[in-house]
């Protein structure tokens, strides 16, 4: 007899919710296990999803893994610099770890099925598929296989009295963990819409920002930052302290056209203060203590890398050797950054390193250090085929 026990990845919001009785009456599970991970977003929407799980389902786990999420995701990212199409990612960091969890969770409940609720035009589905599959399990996906509508799920919501915070006056669908927040749906879709700024939760409007410049001090070690103004924390304390300074100047906004894995183009709105100071400290730092041939091969690593995490392609074998490059780069990227905050932008100000490549003594038009005389060779020969090619044409 086949087993009718489903676990579901559940964050509580509208897609998810739905999915509960959409399970029982459609798909007949007699028995749903929901899980709610936190991998940083709000402590009430941690509670909310836990509550609605306990009341809405017949077993609920909650997940805390934080820490496990910058560890794992977050500070390799910021090794990699890690960003898609010009913004740093977070949904697509988190999302292959979250259903890591489901499956341990499907693992230890001995259930052979799992669920998602994530839509068929959507990038999430095939992360959470990836793992899903890898792991040899059964997959449930009613909102894509039901072909179902956002204005559906809220209907449908309404009469089995599942409380949401969507509605048709509030159609926004908001993703958030503790490296990023994204907003999209209902009026937003139309590229030519402008936001309402009501949509923001982390920043404030440029304009609104304080008229003072704000200086902030961000020390690394081996890549990962360490402390935040002189001050050593704990990376979720860190990463919402510097979202906190940041969001106040108006620092990490992105309204963006972005390309989806299914080649769909779709307007995205993200939010990511924290991530926008850190990745520009980060390869400011960088630059300073790579080599030339380090850096240039490096920025082919860091997109091939960002390219399969925004895929989440976490198992795919190059992203274990790329991951493997990229910490050895990693040793010598130690240091302290300095950045001015104003206004919705940043600038680097300085930057120090014991492992710096930069010699005052040599570059500096003053010292004697280097012969100058000897540049002359090194000039005779420099550009030599092309000024070959160019004199030969003059024949």
């Amino acid at each position: 007899m086949e087993q009718k026990r489903v676990v579901l990845a559940f964050s509580g919001g509208l897609d998810t919710s739905v999915c509960i009785p959409l399970l029982r009456e459609h798909y007949g599970f007699d028995e749903i296990v929901t899980v709610a991970v936190d991998v940083g977003q709000p402590e009430e929407e941690v509670i909310r999803a836990t509550e609605k799980g306990r009341m809405l389902a017949d077993n609920h786990y909650t997940i805390d893994a934080k820490e496990k999420y910058i560890a794992e995701c977050i500070f390799p990212s910021i090794k990699a610099n890690g960003s898609y199409e010009g913004y740093p990612m977070g949904t697509a960091l988190a999302r292959p770890l979250i259903a890591e969890e489901i499956v341990k969770i499907a693992e230890k409940e001995g259930a052979f099925t799992v669920a998602h609720g994530c839509t068929g035009k959507g990038n999430d589905q095939l992360r959470f598929d990836f793992i899903f599959r890898s792991a040899g399990y059964k997959i449930v996906a009613p909102m894509r296989e039901m072909n179902l509508t956002r204005e559906w799920e809220i209907c449908y919501a309404q009469e089995h009295n599942i409380p949401v915070s969507v509605g048709k006056e509030n159609p926004y669908s908001v993703d958030e963990n503790c490296w990023s927040r994204s907003i999209e749906g209902g009026r937003l879709e139309d590229p030519a819409f402008h936001p309402p700024e009501e949509i923001y939760a982390w920043t404030v409007s440029p304009q609104a920002a304080p008229d003072a410049v704000e200086k902030i001090r961000i020390e690394f070690e081996q890549g990962v930052p360490v402390a935040l103004n002189g001050e050593r924390l704990p990376g979720i304390a860190f990463i919402r302290e510097l979202n906190r300074i940041a969001g106040r100047n108006g620092v990490g906004r992105n309204d963006m056209i972005e390309d989806r894995i299914l080649g769909l183009k779709a307007r995205e709105i993200y939010e990511h203060p924290a991530a926008t100071v850190l990745l520009a400290a980060h390869r400011d730092l960088e630059r300073l203590v790579l080599t030339r041939s380090e850096l240039a091969f490096k920025h082919i690593v860091d997109d091939k890398w960002s390219e399969l995490a925004y895929m989440g392609l976490v198992h795919e074998p190059l992203f274990y050797a790329l991951n493997a490059f990229v910490d050895t780069t990693q040793e010598r990227v130690n240091g302290a950054v300095d950045i001015a905050l104003y206004k919705g932008g940043l600038t680097v100000l300085g930057r120090s390193s014991d492992a710096g490549l930069y010699s005052g003594d040599l570059v500096s038009f003053d010292s004697t250090t280097i012969d100058q005389n000897h540049a002359v060779g090194f000039s005779n020969y420099f550009g030599l085929q092309a000024r070959l090619l160019k004199n030969s044409k003059k024949c």
